[in-house]
């Protein structure tokens, strides 16, 4: 909802500002398909040319985040911590029991409590891979700590893609918006006998092939792209979060200090009070008893 305001917000303001100053629609409506079809067919085929196919259906897909806003919330949390409480504890009670869990999570009856969870593939392979590392009994839990951060720096290096593709297409905006500039001033040229009402009337429409090419890459192309980042590193805490309990873990920490490790290391905004959790964690006690 917030991305659909400022979108509003934008036109209104820009557009609102230009009228209440005496300008007039009229030259920027006539020009605009045309200009539009320069600026924006060239950005378009620029995208496609510098991406995979893979790469422009991960930026499509990715330009819903901007109005859906982070994929997890403080429940998704929540609903982490208890699942690593649960799958730690069992790994320590009853080392072999916790296999059948991370061999198949789809079929875990553990997993199975928070489908959310489950239908991430890369949360659910992190947990298992982690908890599998654990058994082989590496000496340093370090070695296992630099693998994750350097697996969860390829992943997120991965998911900003669609954010890059963004910013360069809004980088080359301005350029393309000139281009189309020079070719409405060469039209121009090419009618310098006309009377100058006329040619004023080109000379506007040429230039706003430079306004709407800084305007899309601005006001639309770039917050695109700044937002898709934000929400992507956001999302990325979460992850983070299955590291920091893990690793816990690995150095032998009671499970509940594992799992406050975690919660300390969750976004203020998404963090379960200590209460919720304790309350939470109790009930998982109880219908394990």
């Amino acid at each position: 909802m917030i991305g659909l305001i400022g979108i509003v917000v934008i036109f209104v303001m820009v557009f609102g500002g230009y009228l209440m100053a005496g300008g007039k629609l009229g030259i920027i409506l006539k020009a605009l398909p045309f200009e539009l079809m320069m600026i924006g067919g060239a950005a378009t085929g620029a995208f496609l040319l510098s991406n995979d196919m893979a790469g422009v259906k991960h930026t499509l897909k990715d330009v819903g985040k901007v109005f859906k806003g982070p994929k997890w919330k403080e429940a998704d949390y929540r609903d982490l911590l208890c699942l690593l409480f649960e799958l730690v504890r069992l790994a320590r009670q009853n080392p072999v029991a916790i296999e059948e869990h991370i061999e198949a999570p789809e079929a875990s009856s553990i997993f199975g409590k928070y489908p959310r969870i489950l239908a991430d593939k890369e949360a659910v392979a992190l947990i298992s891979d982690t908890l599998r590392s654990a058994s082989m009994n590496y000496d340093d839990p370090h070695q296992v700590e630099e693998v994750l951060e350097k697996r969860m720096d390829a992943t997120l290096t991965h998911a900003l893609h669609s954010s890059h593709a963004l910013q360069t297409m809004a980088d080359g905006l301005p350029a393309l918006g000139i281009v189309a500039a020079v070719l409405g001033v060469i039209k121009t040229m090419a009618s310098i006998d006309q009377p100058p009402e006329i040619l004023g009337k080109m000379i506007g429409g040429a230039l706003v092939g430079t306004f709407l090419g800084v305007f899309l890459a601005y006001g639309l192309v770039g917050p695109f792209a700044a937002k898709v980042k934000a929400v992507v590193e956001e999302d990325a805490h979460f992850y983070h979060l299955i590291r920091e309990v893990l690793v816990a873990n690995l150095h032998n920490h009671a499970t509940n200090i594992c799992i406050e490790v975690g919660r300390q290391n969750t976004p203020a905004h998404c963090r379960p009070s200590f209460g919720d959790l304790e309350e939470a964690l109790k009930s998982l006690k109880q219908d394990a008893a």
